[in-house]
């Protein structure tokens, strides 16, 4: 598995990946080129003998940064990916100066919360109400 940052002739595998994680509302092709063409922007991709299988994205902003999205396919879940596409976004992170790395998970998605739990991620504060659906997001925080 190579973890390699974004390129933007990744982006159409990555919205392919995207509709099939979040089918319910996934970013789409525009959504995701508008990100990776800000200045703030910082995304890592999982390959595998070419094939991509987990990405994950973050804006930074001074000495604290939001991941944004992580995804993996589900033929390679649970095998690592995440682990290693959060490690690669921690490590840009840790580069530019980053102190505090958030991210919002919706409090039903328990898979996604222990992942970030064994990350090292720890809930901080929920948003009620905040998704389009009317759940509510656990917010979570890591401190690197």
């Amino acid at each position: 598995m190579l973890i390699r940052r974004w390129r933007y002739d990744d982006i159409l595998k990555i919205s392919e990946l995207e509709k099939e994680c979040f089918p319910s509302e996934p970013w789409t092709f525009k959504m995701l080129a508008s990100s990776f063409e800000a200045e703030n922007f910082r995304g890592v991709l999982a390959e595998d003998g070419g094939e991509t299988i987990g990405y994950g994205g973050m804006t930074v902003a001074a000495d604290s940064a939001d991941i944004d999205n992580i995804a993996v396919t589900e033929a390679y879940r649970r095998s690592g990916v995440a682990c290693a596409v959060m490690d690669g976004l921690q490590k840009i992170a840790k580069d530019e100066g980053v102190k505090k790395l958030f991210l919002e998970v919706r409090v039903s998605n328990y898979a996604a919360m222990k992942l970030y739990l064994k990350c090292g991620f720890r809930g901080a504060y929920a948003r009620t109400r905040y998704y389009p659906d009317g759940e509510d997001c656990l917010v979570m925080v890591k401190e690197i």
